[in-house]
């Protein structure tokens, strides 16, 4: 498993890892989507481009789950696949990625819990066992 969760008082906290800070930034999505649903029966039908751009590597992975989660609420989806590019470009990062799912059908995909924002709790990255990661706090 390439994502952890860990706990909080009245929150979800989430950790994604990755031989990459981008496949950490991947797996740290699944994470988020698997609070939400059992991301196995989200089948990758509809892919959704997302761009994001932050002052460190750390705001960028707040920026990157929270742009998700608005896609997923304007478009009414849940994804399971997710690709990223990140780049330095002056002072600030900017990614460049992509989340491919399909329309949220309540007789296929069980909703667990709404997850209403990444936030800054708990923003952390580092390493861990060979592999690096980053980790916030799921506000749901």
């Amino acid at each position: 498993m390439d994502y952890e969760f860990f706990e909080h008082k009245a929150d979800q906290g989430i950790r994604g890892f990755g031989n990459t800070m981008e496949e950490a930034f991947e797996n740290g999505a699944i994470a988020l989507f698997e609070i939400m649903c059992d991301t196995s029966k989200v089948e990758p039908k509809k892919r959704v481009a997302i761009h994001v751009s932050a002052a460190s590597l750390e705001t960028l992975f707040v920026e990157w789950l929270n742009a998700l989660l608005a896609e997923s609420d304007v478009e009414g989806m849940l994804f399971s696949r997710f690709k990223v590019e990140i780049k330095k470009e002056g002072d600030k990062y900017t990614l460049t990625g992509s989340a491919a799912g399909e329309e949220l059908d309540g007789d296929k995909h069980y909703v667990k819990t709404e997850a209403k924002a990444a936030t800054y709790s708990g923003l952390k990255s580092g390493e861990k066992d060979g592999k690096k990661f980053f980790q916030c706090v799921i506000d749901v």
